[in-house]
């Protein structure tokens, strides 16, 4: 399928300095010669709408509530029509979003209708395209949070504009060969999650029955907990660590220290704590320092969380880290070492018998959080410090090869990612020749759901190892 495209036979200069040269047949117009701008208002009973870099412009409620819903003066808003462009506050990172619902959005945002409905799905395409954003920097006013596209300047900015029929075949190329792509990338993931599925199999079995499969068992005594080894115990853990809630927040305060922040995304997406981790710099006071410094054999875990089902996430710190403290949203449990090892405190922690003690502790409505006492009343198995040990060295070998399977699956992803981007802003900008490509259009349901998602990938570096090798050759097939 891509072996085959070459380059077209003859090129001009577009006079455009992100978009370089473009077959010589090719027109470029002024955008505002392509595109009207819609400023309708007055329409306060249409669905409100939000413009998002992932999906397009999609109906509030489908974006899980994730944008401030607008409840006053809904006759202001613009009103947007299915096949509308609209140009966001942050158009200048993610491009320009296409609509395919009809409601009303922000007046902030700036409203375009193409001069001929027939071009939507090519320019749809080129508005979330590598070369395109790059060059939407041209146009930005504004410093930071501020920042926003000058239309009046956009509007006058040449814009390539192949023949209907190769606008056509683009689009039709585009979305084959994005649906090929995700194909790929949704088996990886599939992969993932299977491989994660048995860690935590593993995890799960190693902390609550142990290595042992044919172990003599007896009642936990605890319902949720079942039988367990005979000779383990049942501990709440106030009885063999002690428990602090950081009150470490981010703010960088005059008179403070300087130190490094251990913070909820660092505990979340890790196992362990480490050096490795790019910690946010931030400031404490001396007492904060001594109480919330992170020292080899501790357990972090979150406190907080907008979601149940992350509450307790833990990581372990193998070594004691300088200058690093733990951060608001998180608690750091401190071992009693004669009794239970850090690293298997960490990954009980993850079980799922001992996990839903939290869940249900959690208090909270819009965002849920556990009390000190939660934490501390919570109920551990508990081996035998030398049973502890072993349990901890099989999970951290058998974790330590799925981990090695998983990181392959994702650099897969990764490098199919910038091979499609890649490819698509070459195609769309004229850099490869598709007229003669053979194909089929996706239909019409899938057409529509992936035109609308062809910019949610985030830039990543090319992966040349084996594996991403391997996911380059399945697409060139």
């Amino acid at each position: 399928m891509i072996a085959d495209l070459r380059p077209y036979p003859e090129y001009k200069d577009s006079g455009v300095p992100w978009l370089g040269r473009v077959p010589t047949h090719w027109d470029m117009v002024r955008t505002k010669n392509l595109f009207h701008e819609r400023n309708v208002r007055g329409y306060p009973d249409e669905p409100l709408l939000a413009a998002t870099q992932t999906k397009g412009v999609v109906r509030k409620e489908e974006y899980e509530n994730r944008t401030v819903l607008a409840i006053k003066d809904l006759q202001n808003l613009k009103l947007v029509l299915v096949g509308d462009f609209v140009i966001s506050l942050r158009s200048f990172q993610g491009g320009i979003e296409y609509a395919r619902h009809q409601g009303i959005i922000s007046p902030a945002y700036t409203v375009l209708y193409p001069a001929k409905k027939e071009n939507h799905g090519y320019f749809a395409i080129l508005f979330k395209s590598r070369f395109f954003i790059e060059g939407l920097k041209l146009y930005v006013t504004g410093i930071r949070q501020g920042q926003n596209i000058d239309y009046v300047k956009l509007s006058r900015s040449l814009i390539p504009f192949p023949p209907p029929r190769e606008q056509k075949a683009i689009e039709t190329f585009v979305l084959d060969f994005d649906q090929r792509c995700r194909r790929l990338m949704r088996n990886r993931r599939r992969l993932i999650e299977v491989l994660n599925e048995q860690k935590q199999a593993i995890i799960n079995q190693a902390v609550t029955r142990g290595l042992d499969p044919n172990v003599p068992l007896k009642p936990s005594g605890i319902d949720w907990l079942g039988d367990i080894p005979e000779h383990w115990e049942v501990r709440r853990l106030r009885h063999m660590a002690s428990v602090r809630l950081s009150s470490v927040d981010k703010l960088i305060a005059k008179g403070e220290r300087p130190v490094r922040l251990c913070n909820y995304v660092d505990v979340y997406h890790n196992n362990f704590i480490t050096e490795n981790i790019d910690f946010m710099q931030g400031t404490a006071s001396d007492p904060e320092i001594e109480a919330f410094k992170l020292r080899k054999g501790d357990v972090l875990i979150t406190k907080d969380s907008e979601e149940w089902q992350d509450i307790a996430v833990s990581a372990y710190v193998p070594e004691s880290l300088q200058d690093v403290v733990c951060g608001y949203h998180l608690a750091v449990i401190r071992p009693r070492e004669e009794v239970i090892n850090g690293e298997y405190l960490a990954r009980a922690f993850s079980a799922e018998s001992i996990a839903v003690q939290f869940r249900l502790a959690a208090k909270g409505v819009t965002r849920y959080g556990l009390t000190q006492e939660a934490i501390k009343g919570a109920f551990f198995l508990v081996p035998p410090l030398k049973e502890q040990l072993e349990i901890v060295i099989s999970i951290r070998d058998q974790c330590n090869q799925i981990q090695a399977a998983v990181l392959k699956a994702q650099r897969e992803i990764d490098l199919i990612r910038e091979y499609r981007t890649r490819l698509i802003a070459d195609v769309v900008t004229g850099k490869l020749d598709v007229r003669g490509w053979q194909g089929e259009a996706p239909r019409l349901e899938e057409e529509e759901s992936e035109l609308l998602e062809l910019g949610e990938e985030e830039e990543l570096e090319l992966d040349t190892d084996e594996a991403g090798e391997m996911a380059a050759a399945e697409l060139r097939e």
